[in-house]
């Protein structure tokens, strides 16, 4: 499994989400679940697939699907 496909799971694992979903529009406040204990269920899912941990910085500008390929980019996971 690549490392986008991972990504995708810790979305559809952390909100729930048919696979059906279009991820690439996904964006923090307007994507069921997606409000702040969403995000956080979110950023820990990721963190914990990637063994990686995220300044402070990086889970306030994770706002998008898109947003979040950026900022894993930043730690070294090539998508």
């Amino acid at each position: 499994m690549d490392n986008l496909e991972k990504y995708r799971q810790c979305f559809h694992k952390a909100f729930s989400q048919d696979v059906d979903f279009d991820l690439e529009t996904a964006e923090m406040g307007s994507t069921p679940d997606w409000d702040s204990v969403g995000h956080m269920e979110l950023v820990t899912e990721i963190e914990d697939t990637f063994d990686i941990m995220f300044e402070t910085e990086d889970i306030l500008r994770f706002t998008s699907y898109v947003k979040g390929i950026e900022i894993l980019e930043k730690y070294g996971v090539v998508m």
